[in-house]
């Protein structure tokens, strides 16, 4: 059997820079892909949606252009087909990137399949047995199907991707991060959007405000919600209407329509790696059990990104690469449990998310005090005609150190990082409220709100 230095599985945000960061050590290096290089993000997430989610604006920046008092002539159109070349291009661009890196570097030894272990330190690949000193498995996850869609001809978030067509009536079942992403941007290429939750609210981990407030902007674009959902299924007639049934307190029992998005989460890729010859625990929901370093149980076998269970983003994959890489250098200086909670949910107005949310916050059972700034008490944001959202902050009141912060409002996936910062240099809040900020900004309120907070319990 071959033994080499390192083997990494899976070419995702973690598993890519190390392969550069080992190899540019001197190490040998096994790479194992069995799809494409770049993994989710690149791919099939944050790139491609992202791409979609600029075409989107610009089309709701034309439609609302004569509040601004620009006048455009009747007539703009989605041309779906030009949307996904521009998309592929960027994807293109940055797999080909990837592949001419690699080339680089001579210790690195490419494999194009499905991993699995057949011992502690072996994988097998392509039906040969290769060993290495140390395994990082990054394998990434993929969508949760729920049951009673089996005979439906669904959409993922991989699939939709791949539309040429605009679809009549979108049904997205799933009101989280995925589902309300695509349900504003096919709202606003010209689709009918239905979005099933099963819960009471959307975006269930966040603050009822947020998830109120997201809801009405998505319902003021034309978006349809229903709510309190269960007993969900699906079947498809010989047209290929797709019939959801919905079983809801209130409204039809079920949903006509051409198209559906199945968006209720991802599970873990680590069902085909036989942990279990490798002796790899895993945790109920398949997601592999890590310490604070993301070593598994198993010394010398690593968990990083998303099949960890651990961050399910792309700047916490990468953080752990960044973990793993800082601490061949300098063991031990870098774990998980440093980082704090942030990410952003990229409808529009954006969400900027830090730490703890109110509800979380209220649980440590700590005196707390708050800020709060509606967007439409902030003058570029009313200059600029978006005053939907509000800014919120979460304090300490013994410490005075930023617990969290919420920022729904134009802007607010950059703002956050304001905080976000103070928060990582752990300083008390008087910092940033003390601080002059630029005008006419929507971040210069920040210092303003927290000139205000008001002590709760």
């Amino acid at each position: 059997m071959k033994k080499i230095d390192a083997i990494i599985i899976g070419s995702g945000q973690a598993g890519t820079p190390l392969v550069f960061k080992l190899a540019a050590e001197g190490k040998k290096v096994a790479f194992i892909e069995k799809e494409h290089f770049g993994g989710t993000c690149l791919n099939v997430g944050c790139t491609p949606t992202k791409t979609y989610v600029a075409s989107a604006r610009r089309i709701f920046e034309t439609k609302h252009a004569s509040d601004l008092g620009v006048e455009i002539p009747d007539g703009t159109k989605l041309n779906l087909v030009k949307v996904k070349a521009r998309k592929d291009a960027l994807i293109k661009k940055s797999v080909a990137g990837i592949s001419k890196g690699l080339q680089s570097y001579e210790g690195v030894t490419l494999f194009n399949g499905t991993a699995s272990f057949s011992g502690t330190k072996t994988i097998l690949i392509n039906g040969e047995e290769i060993v290495g000193e140390n395994i990082y498995i990054n394998v990434g996850g993929r969508p949760r199907i729920p049951e009673g869609f089996a005979t439906v001809d669904y959409l993922t978030n991989k699939e939709i991707l791949q539309l040429e067509k605009l679809p009549e009536h979108l049904i997205i079942v799933g009101g989280s991060y995925i589902g309300l992403e695509f349900g504003q941007m096919f709202r606003r290429f010209g689709s009918r959007v239905t979005i099933i939750e099963q819960g009471n609210k959307i975006i269930s981990r966040e603050d009822d405000e947020v998830s109120q407030t997201i809801k009405t902007v998505l319902e003021s674009e034309g978006v349809e919600f229903r709510m309190n959902a269960t007993c969900l299924s699906g079947i498809q007639d010989t047209n290929g209407k797709i019939t959801v049934s919905v079983d809801c307190t209130q409204g039809p029992p079920e949903i006509v329509g051409s198209h559906l998005l199945l968006a209720v989460g991802r599970i873990p890729n680590t069902d085909t790696l036989n942990l279990e010859a490798a002796g790899v625990e895993t945790n109920g929901r398949g997601f592999i059990k890590v310490n604070d370093y993301l070593e598994t149980n198993m010394p010398g076998i690593y968990a990083l990104g998303d099949c960890n269970g651990e961050g399910a983003f792309t700047h916490t994959s990468y953080n752990d690469y960044e973990i793993i890489a800082e601490n061949l250098l300098h063991p031990k200086k870098r774990k998980i449990s440093d980082r704090i909670t942030t990410y952003g949910l990229f409808v529009d107005p954006p969400l900027g998310r830090a730490g703890l949310t109110l509800t979380q916050a209220k649980e440590t059972g700590k005196k707390l005090k708050v800020g709060y700034r509606k967007m439409s008490n902030i003058a570029r944001a009313r200059e600029r005609g978006e005053t939907n959202g509000f800014m919120s902050v979460v304090i300490d009141a013994e410490t005075d150190r930023i617990l969290g912060a919420t920022i729904l409002g134009i802007g607010g996936d950059e703002i956050i990082s304001s905080v976000l910062n103070v928060m990582y240099a752990d300083k008390p809040y008087t910092v940033i409220r003390d601080s002059v900020q630029p005008h006419p900004t929507v971040s210069e309120l920040i210092p303003t709100m927290l000139e205000g907070l008001k002590v709760i319990d």
